[in-house]
């Protein structure tokens, strides 16, 4: 049964696997805000959704407060101090598995520390955490995605030093759908953050295991890049666009790009919802978006850069956007990102909207499972290029380009939009698809995830840089963009590689309008 637009007035969550967004809707019952139910949607999808995300890995977060205020938090790690070229000497770049692929701290849990600061919690964190505890002390049915990836990915990832096939691989093979995934040792972890709080992940008893396990298994983070760590409050970029002000993560992350696509699109002329001018014009914004990103987008310290200053400045847009060929496409590829995330996301009846996202990047992240503590740890600094300087070159504490982004919108008329994705290249790509049909051609909210998607690129495992496309448009449509130039590669219907999607839309009279990919294994749940 095709999936329906889910409405509420006292609270709302929706995330890519179903107990987690249970897991944030009974926060929100229970009294806590937007921010807790995020902390509680984001451990649970820890515990149910391993292979995508985990607290070995980083996350960013865009709150809109009921008072109308929009701010961020980086939970974003930085290279360790041993991570230098010397390192990878003999490499001709960072292995994406293994030891040497987990070289940047995890910030996740420091942004959820650092939300819960800033938004009035009142909650307890055996409470937030409380579900995350029980699913992976009782175990939960694994999904037919998530056995499909441990079953691809296996080889590479059994072979890494740590306990991932003791989790992962019990009885010697990868566990297929239906068979209950249980994890004592992050059943343990959660419970000791909540007892000795978030802070113990990078300094105190936990943390020393922590970097006890690291240190074993070969990875260069330490206990002193665990304690010299923190979250941080950089604003939001923003850009105003005919109707609404978007927001989304500032750099390291892609936000910069997926705004700078929505500004360019504004300006041009498409009246036909996935028609043609819709797509075209949506995918050659995407190049000059990227064009961009793949040269500016770092991290600050490294990488100076006026982000917000192009958003700012309309003259520079309107000349971006006649770079645009209506009719013939750009000449690709250029160098591709991928990743695996998990977006997500809360609206509670005051008023606050959050849009969160957080990642290993590859599935299972390094591969390394710390025996201890049962944590996966990300390989985010894979992406490091090994160079002396310039863009994401490899110094220690340097923070890796991210493809992470949360996206927020503030219309003219008083709603607020929280939508996002996983998928790498295609998260500016799905946000920019699913926002224009909602926001300017007025598609309900499900349909607009549920109809069929592009991407340009690659994601998520896939190594080809065509223009692929569902099957669900109109037959002409196919034919219209290979005739225009475009490397067209149809990819079947419903497909993982386009993410895993999901928004929320709050209403000035305090209703919420929520949908969800059926793409994953999602939800939306409301009070």
């Amino acid at each position: 049964m095709p999936l329906s637009t889910i409405s509420g007035r006292s609270g709302m969550t929706t995330a890519p696997h179903f107990l987690a967004a249970q897991a944030g809707r009974d926060v929100l019952r229970d009294g806590g805000n937007a921010i807790e139910a995020c902390v509680a949607i984001a451990a649970t999808l820890a515990v149910v959704y391993p292979h995508m995300t985990g607290i070995g890995g980083d996350g960013f977060w865009v709150i809109r407060e009921p008072d109308g205020r929009v701010h961020g938090v980086h939970g974003c790690g930085g290279a360790a101090g041993l991570a230098d070229l010397s390192l990878y000497a003999g490499l001709d770049a960072v292995p994406t598995r293994g030891p040497l692929a987990a070289n940047t701290v995890a910030g996740t849990i420091s942004g959820w520390e650092a939300a819960l600061a800033s938004g009035g919690s009142t909650l307890p964190l055996d409470r937030l955490l409380r579900d995350a505890i029980d699913h992976a002390r009782a175990g939960v049915t694994v999904t037919a995605g998530g056995a499909g990836i441990a079953a691809a990915k296996g080889p590479e990832l059994r072979v890494q030093p740590g306990a991932y096939s003791v989790i992962f691989e019990p009885e010697g093979s990868p566990l297929v759908k239906g068979d209950v995934l249980r994890q004592p040792a992050l059943a343990d972890t959660l419970e000791r953050l909540a007892r000795d709080g978030l802070g113990s992940f990078y300094t105190g008893a936990l943390a020393e295991d922590i970097a006890a396990d690291l240190t074993a298994l070969g990875s260069p983070v330490g206990a002193a890049d665990l304690a010299a760590h923190g979250a941080t409050r950089p604003e939001p970029l923003h850009v105003p666009i005919g109707g609404a002000t978007l927001y989304n993560s500032a750099p390291p992350t892609q936000g910069f790009a997926s705004l700078l696509i929505l500004a360019l699109y504004d300006r041009l002329a498409a009246e036909a919802v996935d028609g043609f001018d819709h797509v075209h014009g949506l995918v050659e914004v995407t190049k000059q978006a990227f064009l961009i990103r793949d040269t500016h987008v770092g991290d600050p310290a490294f990488h100076a850069y006026d982000w917000q200053g192009l958003l700012d400045d309309p003259a520079a847009l309107d000349a971006l956007a006649a770079k645009i060929d209506p009719t013939t496409a750009l000449p690709w590829p250029q160098p591709p990102q991928y990743g695996d995330t998990c977006w997500f996301a809360a609206a509670d009846k005051e008023g606050r909207v959050v849009s969160c996202i957080q990642s290993t990047y590859h599935e299972f992240g390094s591969g390394l499972v710390l025996p201890r503590t049962g944590i996966t740890w990300q390989n985010r600094g894979s992406s490091f290029r090994l160079a002396e300087d310039g863009w994401n070159a490899l110094k220690p504490g340097r923070k890796p380009f991210h493809t992470l982004n949360p996206a927020l919108a503030l219309f003219d008329d008083g709603r607020v939009m929280a939508y996002g994705t996983m998928g790498g290249e295609g998260q500016p790509q799905t946000q920019a698809a699913i926002f224009t049909r909602y926001a300017r051609y007025g598609v309900d909210l499900q349909e607009a995830i549920s109809r069929p998607r592009w991407l340009l690129g690659r994601t998520w495992g896939d190594q080809s840089t065509t223009l692929k496309l569902e099957d669900g448009f109109d037959e002409v449509l196919y034919a219209q963009l290979s005739a225009a130039g475009h490397d067209v590669e149809r990819v079947g219907a419903l497909t993982a590689t386009m993410g895993h999607a999901g928004a929320i839309v709050r209403h000035p009279d305090g209703r919420m309008d929520g949908a969800t990919d059926p793409r994953s294994d999602g939800a939306v749940a409301t009070c």
